[in-house]
């Protein structure tokens, strides 16, 4: 019996430091700060910043972090707006070895609380605008060793105390503009932390790798079709999905960054026409509200202006409108634990022939995989057998490969039922079209998704609960034009008792973030199988029906 032959490709040719590197989106930086130092990068009011400025900061973000005793495995979250400083934070956090932890600044003070205890933040920075509600939930959190720095954000001329005990830019002055950027030991090291609610309650903490970020960061230039220097306008939240990688996106691109602070479609027609902006994301909203603008909004604006939009699949009068005025929009989908969009419903030349009905069919597709994404799919969840090409059978919209989160912090059970049977069982009920095209049907988790944002239906139910009229409560999505889906309530009442509709919403409004709140309540009996379980399904269809709010 003769041994097996070792393959000549097998021998003296290991890995060194020489050959390989762990990935990491921190190289696009210091790349753009090398060859285009004087490029700009970031704009924001009247402030500018170039690539070599950019880098230096960031890196003095990471010296001064290390000085306060920041680290490998620290948690430093970020309470804050789409600012120059958060964009920094995107750098010079992971850049001393810490995870950054970007949180949802409209959520309410108990769940900030929960998530910088569940993340066991060390550093938190925190913008003014949201001080009343950092304030509360800091001191929820009872994390008395955590170090809150403040931004101060001269755009910014509302109401907000500072609450922290060091400032943004003298943190900054403390930090050596030569520190040198830590490389990750591994590109399986977490680079960052997002929260998603899910179907639950509580928030779980969604773990990105350092190989993800950096393939999801070059996807996003690759399969949008990105030219180099894209000029980036931050209508999409820096703190979703750590704004869908874009941030390491644009470092890449070595394009410009125009802050925005708050997404008003007067200030973004402004934003497109003063700084020559090419690019911007955002949820269906986004894009509904730039296309009912007034028409003299846009006057000016003359050259290719391109969106994604993404979230709860885009209604066709959007992606209409949107092409009626001369933005070319692309529809990508995903989820947090998918760094952001993760499937695009890439475009073919031939569509363009079509009449514009059917290109808005066609377009409104979630789509196929990503560059850097090995594998989407629907399957049948219990067989993890494909669903035939047939646009009616329906199954479970699966992803395998670099894209997908590495799990849940601190939640082993269930990130192995994510996982099961090897790849990432995104809750999502879809089709797959002849053309190989995948198409959301419905949503398994119930999960309501208001103006690009997870709402859990069950936490709205938790809180119509709490009231002691409520006997039973359902909360399902209602269509709408302008936030996508927006809460409805099912109500049955205890016998005898009798509550408004406005007191109800009151009572929610003590227990939920404002856009957690049902936007339409409705009340009777519920529906319910012999075992007592309300049928959601047949409440789904009461929602889209108007008679049901004759």
């Amino acid at each position: 019996m003769t041994a097996s032959r070792q393959s000549p490709y097998e021998i003296g040719l290991q890995k060194n430091t020489a050959n390989y590197a762990p990935l990491s989106p921190l190289t696009f930086i210091e790349r753009s700060a090398y060859i285009y130092p004087d490029r700009l990068a970031v704009v924001h009011g009247a402030r500018r910043y170039t690539w070599s400025q950019s880098y230096e900061r960031s890196r003095r973000l990471a010296s001064a972090l290390k000085q306060l005793g920041v680290g490998k495995g620290d948690t430093v979250s970020t309470i804050l707006n789409n600012t120059p400083e958060m964009f920094e934070c995107h750098f010079g956090v992971p850049a001393c070895g810490a995870v950054l932890n970007t949180i949802n600044t409209r959520l309410d003070a108990e769940a900030v609380a929960f998530i910088l205890n569940h993340a066991e933040a060390k550093v938190v920075f925190t913008d003014r605008e949201f001080a009343r509600m950092a304030k509360k939930a800091i001191a929820l959190a009872d994390r008395p060793d955590m170090i809150v720095i403040d931004v101060d954000d001269p755009e910014y001329t509302g109401p907000g105390e500072r609450v922290g005990s060091l400032e943004y830019e003298a943190v900054l002055a403390s930090g050596t503009p030569d520190f040198v950027f830590e490389p990750p030991a591994d590109e399986w090291d977490a680079i960052s932390l997002n929260y998603t609610s899910g179907t639950t309650g509580d928030p779980k903490g969604v773990v990105y790798h350092y190989r993800g970020a950096y393939l999801n960061a070059m996807s996003n230039i690759v399969s949008w079709g990105m030219p180099p220097h894209s000029v980036y306008l931050w209508t999409l939240p820096m703190f979703h999905c750590n704004g869908w990688c874009f941030a390491w996106t644009m470092a890449a691109n070595a394009g410009v960054n125009v802050c925005l602070r708050r997404v008003d479609p007067r200030l973004i027609f402004d934003a497109i026409r003063e700084h020559g902006v090419t690019h911007y994301c955002g949820a269906p909203i986004v894009h509904s509200m730039l296309a009912n603008a007034p028409e003299a909004w846009r006057d000016g604006i003359n050259h290719k202006v391109s969106g994604l939009v993404a979230a709860a699949p885009p209604p066709a009068a959007v992606i209409e409108s949107m092409a009626k005025i001369g933005f070319d929009i692309t529809h990508v989908y995903g989820l947090t634990e998918t760094y952001g969009p993760a499937a695009v419903c890439a475009k073919h030349d031939g569509w363009k022939d079509l009449p514009l009905a059917e290109q808005v069919v066609l377009n409104g597709r979630q789509g196929v995989r990503y560059h850097a994404l090995e594998g989407i799919t629907v399957m049948d969840p219990e067989t993890m057998e494909m669903v035939p090409w047939d646009g009616e059978t329906m199954g479970e919209i699966m992803f395998r490969g670099n894209l997908v989160m590495k799990g849940y912090l601190k939640n082993e059970k269930t990130t192995a039922e994510s996982f099961r049977g090897g790849w990432y069982h995104s809750g999502d009920l879809a089709v797959i079209q002849p053309d190989g095209y995948i198409k959301i049907k419905d949503r398994s988790k119930d999960v309501i998704i208001s103006g690009g944002e997870n709402i859990s239906s069950i936490e709205v139910e938790d809180a119509l609960y709490r009231h002691p009229a409520v006997m039973a409560a359902a909360v399902v999505a209602l269509p709408d034009d302008k936030w996508g889906e927006v809460p409805c309530a099912f109500v049955e009442l205890r016998e005898g008792n009798e509550v408004s509709v406005d007191t109800l919403v009151a009572h929610c409004r003590e227990h939920l973030a404002s856009f957690k709140v049902p936007k339409r309540i409705i009340f009777g009996e519920l529906p319910k199988t012999s075992t007592g379980k309300i049928q959601k399904f047949v409440l789904r269809e009461k929602a889209r029906s108007t008679s049901a709010f004759d």
